[in-house]
């Protein structure tokens, strides 16, 4: 029978600090854009209080759930039980991006490091830190789930990140670096969405092009805007271009919408300018002239 809570309850919370892999679901606004979830493993999360979860994002192929939460901050986490009772809890929230390197990520590093809490330890793959505000909480039977046993976390991932770090302070990959790989492979989500900043901002000094992801995201776009769709949600955060498109266009359609999060009407804005030149085309031809 399900049970339903406005925040982690204390038996809860110890339950999940003993867990050795969570889910994380997000979707962006858009109905016809991809739902994701995805497994993260390995002792990269904790409980600040009874409504506040994070985990340390690491480093992959892909940005889905950065580039939904920039977009729309919905996020759904899961556990359940794969020895003992069983359990399945679920975590609704909103989630915040604490990107590698900003000042709200160091903040909530050095805090966790001062507060004794441990545990919190950055490492080569980090790229981000999630906090979720829960909202509500839920937990359920999970008779369905299997057994299983736990035998150790993976270290492939930050080997690799570890490596590339080695290599890129001793410049060894041919002008590569951590920024130029999430320019390359964090920017985006495979709908268009902005992923990574510290990727677009490389991507935009650098000229780096994203990797074509399985979908055509711009042929995607277009599509859906044809469909009458909404293909983007009204709070992602402008980006300057798109795949294969640091052009003039791309440039235009980014400062039009740099001028829309102003909330301000383009319509509006247009018509000022077109009264003030008509205002000074008038001014200039029937004003007398003083000689």
């Amino acid at each position: 029978m399900g049970v339903f809570y406005e925040g982690i309850p204390s038996h809860l919370q110890t339950w999940i600090l003993e867990q050795k892999i969570l889910w994380v679901a997000t979707a962006p606004l858009a109905a016809s854009h991809h739902i994701n979830l995805s497994p993260k493993g390995g002792p990269y999360f904790g409980l600040l209080d009874a409504h506040t979860f994070w985990y340390m994002d690491l480093s992959g192929s892909g940005s889905e759930t950065i580039a939904h939460l920039r977009e729309n901050g919905r996020i759904t986490v899961l556990f359940h039980a794969f020895t003992g009772a069983p359990r399945i809890v679920r975590l609704w929230g909103y989630g915040e991006v604490l990107e590698r390197g900003s000042v709200g990520f160091e903040k909530f590093v050095e805090e966790r490091k001062e507060g004794g809490q441990g545990g919190l330890e950055v490492i080569a793959a980090t790229r981000s830190i999630i906090v979720v505000s829960v909202h509500q909480v839920g937990s359920s039977c999970g008779y369905s789930v299997p057994f299983f046993e736990f035998r150790e976390f993976r270290k492939t991932l930050n080997r690799v990140f570890e490596k590339k770090e080695r290599d890129f302070e001793a410049g060894r990959n041919g002008g590569e670096s951590k920024d130029r790989y999430w320019a390359y492979k964090n920017a985006w989500s495979i709908d268009g969405l902005p992923g990574m900043q510290r990727g677009l901002d490389c991507a935009m000094r650098e000229l780096v092009q994203p990797i074509e992801k399985f979908v055509s995201i711009m042929l995607g776009l277009l599509l859906a805007e044809r469909r009458g769709e909404q293909s983007i949600g009204p709070f992602a955060p402008p980006a300057p271009y798109g795949p294969k498109s640091w052009n003039l266009r791309k440039q235009i359609r980014y400062q039009l919408a740099v001028l829309d999060t102003t909330r301000i009407q383009l319509k509006s804005v247009l018509i000022v300018v077109l009264l003030a030149f008509a205002l000074g085309f008038l001014v200039a031809t029937y004003m007398p002239r003083v000689s």
